[in-house]
């Protein structure tokens, strides 16, 4: 592949830096695309050069990061959390959560999250943040 030059770097970011933003809207790769002024298929390859991984990838995990702070706060169900992040499928938003988490989103909402109660959300979000490619291991069984 071609070096990336400063120009799509940008557009690249500004793709990125709205997924953050807008991570529960309904965000496809042809909208990012057509935002970084990219055919779809030179935004994927593009972003996963520059950032490592597909841009649905870098998604998900946005929502999933999101999707675990609402269960920390137990005043939602996991289909309320599901909605409230942008995933349209129950059954595919707890896949995921759990391919990236290493748990089902309904037993990390049931454990104490106590311990981090204390950790600033700066270190809380390095410490939190979901990996990927069934890195995870599942979390110790009480």
């Amino acid at each position: 592949m071609k070096r990336l030059d400063l120009d799509d770097l940008v557009r690249l970011r500004q793709a990125r830096d709205r997924m953050d933003r807008d991570y529960a809207e309904p965000l496809d790769v042809p909208a990012l695309a057509q935002g970084a002024l990219m055919s779809p298929g030179h935004f994927s390859r593009s972003f996963r050069a520059a950032f490592g991984e597909t841009p649905y990838s870098y998604l998900m995990t946005r929502r999933i990061e999101r999707a675990k702070a609402l269960l920390r706060r137990g005043d939602l169900t996991v289909t309320e959390v599901c909605f409230a992040v942008g995933c349209s499928s129950l059954g595919s938003f707890s896949s995921r959560f759990t391919e990236l988490v290493g748990e089902s989103p309904s037993a990390y909402r049931a454990r104490s999250h106590d311990h981090a109660a204390a950790i600033p959300a700066c270190i809380a979000k390095i410490h939190t943040r979901p990996v990927r490619n069934a890195e995870a291991s599942p979390a110790p069984r009480p």
